[in-house]
């Protein structure tokens, strides 16, 4: 089983450290090779994604990645910004599904910013479609305006759009996913402006017609955003495009009390997949020692469920999250009065021993 590991930058190697350390605890046959992404990538050979690193991740059965950024690339031309290494292994690998699900776990329902009530228990699956929409659409760059309000002015452009058979594979996999869930699919539009998703709402209504046993909901965006922090349980698998799966995904994060405990799957029809957390890069806290390793851990255990068909070790290694938390143990964007306050290391070293 061949994972390519790309730390990448500011946390990055940090987290992905204590995710590599539990993997190398669970006694598998695991082949793991690390090369630079992002940033890091740029530093040493120009490019956020070189020929080496995109090779590397082609050949693997599974990416484990940390996270790619830093202000200080802000001013380098967009193709060479750290963020373009990701877009480039999902266009290169395929990766068209993203897996987050939101969990909240027992230990931490006082660490949300919404009510006990409304939050304990929750477990939803927001599946976004990853290598359409606006992020990749064509035409985009930036021009002199022949029309519109301003004729003549500099303007900017992007290009929303999806075909047919994008918007069905995604759909399938939601309401595959639905299946082995609680069997309800809310798919997320903006049809009432969007012609772009009016003819998602569309497909997916048609694939639906395959899955009689799955209920399926229509919802703009912006009443799912609301009902998000409104009713979170009543959602149980929400599929939707880059753009608002970006966004929304986020926003449910910190249902769960922290963005540091979301993993999540990018996955190609193959089943290869990239696994990182929900979070970004983090300079502000780099090198201190204070970052959140669990939902890199987390999306380790994705990694073995979904790629290389290690369900029982996923098990495990998800089972030792529950049991430090139990123990009180929280890093800093978790802790709370009462609790042990450790960091990245710490936290990592008491999953390994949750393990034994």
């Amino acid at each position: 089983m061949k994972i390519a590991v790309l730390p990448g930058d500011g946390i990055g190697t940090e987290i992905v450290n204590e995710a590599v350390k539990v993997l190398r605890a669970l006694d598998l046959d695991l082949s793991m090779e690390q090369a630079p992404v992002g940033g890091a990538a740029y530093e040493l050979h120009g490019h956020p994604l070189p020929e080496s690193t995109l090779k590397l991740a082609m050949d693997a059965d599974a990416v484990l990645f940390g996270a790619v950024g830093d202000w200080k690339y802000d001013t380098l031309d967009r193709p060479l910004r750290p963020e373009q290494a990701i877009l480039g292994l999902r266009k290169h690998m395929g990766l068209f599904a993203n897996f987050r699900p939101a969990i909240c776990y027992e230990q931490l329902v006082g660490a949300s910013s919404l009510k006990p009530e409304l939050i304990a228990g929750l477990d939803i699956l927001i599946i976004r479609e990853l290598t359409g929409d606006i992020y990749f659409g064509q035409p985009r760059g930036r021009r002199t305006a022949v029309d519109g309000h301003f004729p003549g002015a500099e303007e900017a452009f992007d290009t929303m759009r999806y075909s047919k058979p994008e918007i069905e594979r995604i759909a399938h996999v939601a309401f595959q996913a639905a299946r082995k869930r609680r069997q309800k699919v809310t798919s997320v539009d903006k049809a009432n402006v969007l012609e772009t998703f009016q003819f998602w709402k569309d497909v997916v209504t048609k694939v639906h017609k395959d899955y009689p046993d799955v209920e399926l909901q229509h919802m703009y965006v912006d009443n799912a955003a609301m009902q998000l922090v409104k009713a979170p349980k009543a959602f149980d698998v929400i599929v939707t495009g880059n753009m608002f799966g970006d966004i929304l995904s986020d926003e449910a994060s910190m249902l769960t009390g922290s963005i540091g405990m979301l993993p999540s799957a990018s996955l190609n029809a193959k089943g290869q997949g990239l696994y990182e957390p929900s979070h970004g890069s983090a300079p502000d806290i780099a090198g201190k020692g204070v970052a959140n390793p669990l939902a890199t851990i987390l999306s380790a255990a994705m990694m073995l469920r979904f790629s290389l068909n290690q369900p029982e070790a996923a098990d495990r290694i998800e089972a030792a999250v529950q049991k430090v938390l139990a123990q009180g143990l929280r890093t800093p964007d978790i802790y709370s009065e009462g609790t042990t306050k450790v960091g990245t290391a710490q936290m990592g070293d008491a999953v390994v021993a949750a393990l034994m």
